[in-house]
C-alpha cells in the first residue's frame, strides 16, 4: 500500500514537472523579442503633378519587398525597395499641346527610414505596455530610378525628354509614412502604410513627357508652389504588407524564463 501510494506521488510529481514546462515554454515562446523582418506589401500609388493636379487621378499598382531591424519593440530601421508606375490620362484638346493619349512611366523606389511604434508590438498579455497591434509612423531618405521618357498603352515611345533617350534618370526623396501594425502570431504580423515620397533633387518630370524644345513645357503649369515649395512632383502609395519575423533575442539564461 505504501509503495503504491509513492509511486502515485511520483507520478503526479513528474506529470506536474512535464505540464510546468510546456507552459513555461508556451509562455516564453509568445514574449521572444526579434531583431530582423523581412516582408512583401502590394497595394495602389498615386502621382500628384502637372497632368494631375489632385489625388487619385493618376492610380496604379505598387510592389515591392521590405526587411526591418528593430531596435527595441518601439523603433525600428526599415529598408524598404518598391516598384510603381506614374498613369496619366491626356484628353484632347488639352492646354499643353501633347498627343492625347494615356501615358506610363515605370518607378522604382528604395529608400531607408526609421520607424516608431506607438506602443509597443508583442503579444506579452501581462505587459500593460505591449498590444498586439500599433499605429507607426516613419521618415526617411530614398532615391527612385526611372526612365527619361513615356510610352503610351500599347507600350510605343510617345515623348521626348530633355535629357538623353533610352537612359535611367533618378531622383532624391523624403518618405514621410503612417501606418498600422496587427501581430497575429509569435513570428508574424501584417502591417497598413501610406507613404508620401517629397521630391527633391532632380524630383520634377515625372510625366517623362517632357518635349527637348520646350524644357520647361510641365513645369508648374498649376502654381503648386506653396505646399510644393520645392516645385516637384510627388507620388504617394498605400500598402498591405505581410512581414515574417526571426532572429531571435539571446537568453540572458539559457534555463531561465528570461
Amino acid at each position: 500500500m505504501f509503495g503504491s501510494c509513492c509511486n502515485t506521488r511520483r507520478l503526479l510529481v513528474s506529470l506536474w514537472v512535464v505540464l510546468a514546462s510546456v507552459c513555461v515554454y508556451s509562455e516564453e515562446s509568445q514574449h521572444r523579442f526579434y531583431y530582423l523582418e523581412v516582408g512583401v506589401q502590394a497595394g495602389a500609388s498615386y502621382y500628384v503633378g502637372e497632368l494631375a493636379p489632385h489625388v487619385f487621378m493618376s492610380t496604379a499598382e505598387c510592389y515591392g519587398f521590405q526587411t526591418r531591424f528593430k531596435i527595441d519593440p518601439r523603433w525600428a530601421l526599415q529598408l524598404k525597395g518598391q516598384r510603381q508606375r506614374v498613369v496619366n490620362n491626356v484628353k484632347e484638346g488639352n492646354e499643353w499641346g501633347i498627343t492625347p493619349d494615356q501615358y506610363q512611366l515605370p518607378m522604382w523606389h528604395i529608400d531607408v527610414a526609421g520607424e516608431y511604434n506607438f506602443f509597443q508590438l508583442g503579444l506579452d498579455e501581462y505587459n500593460i505596455h505591449m498590444k498586439n497591434w500599433t499605429p507607426y509612423i516613419s521618415l526617411g531618405i530614398g532615391m527612385t530610378v526611372h526612365n527619361t521618357f513615356a510610352t503610351s498603352k500599347e507600350g510605343v515611345m510617345v515623348a521626348v525628354h530633355f535629357k538623353d533617350m533610352n537612359k535611367l534618370d533618378y531622383a532624391m526623396y523624403i518618405p514621410v509614412g503612417v501606418g498600422f501594425k496587427w501581430k497575429f502570431a509569435e513570428r508574424w504580423h501584417m502591417e497598413m502604410l501610406w507613404q508620401h515620397n517629397l521630391y527633391m533633387l532632380n524630383g520634377d518630370g515625372m510625366e517623362g513627357v517632357m518635349d527637348k524644345d520646350r524644357p520647361d513645357l510641365l513645369d508648374d503649369s498649376y502654381q503648386m508652389n506653396g505646399s510644393n515649395v520645392m516645385n516637384n512632383d510627388v507620388t504617394s502609395t498605400f500598402t498591405l504588407g505581410l512581414v515574417f519575423e526571426f532572429g531571435a533575442k539571446k537568453k540572458a539564461c539559457p534555463y531561465c524564463n528570461f
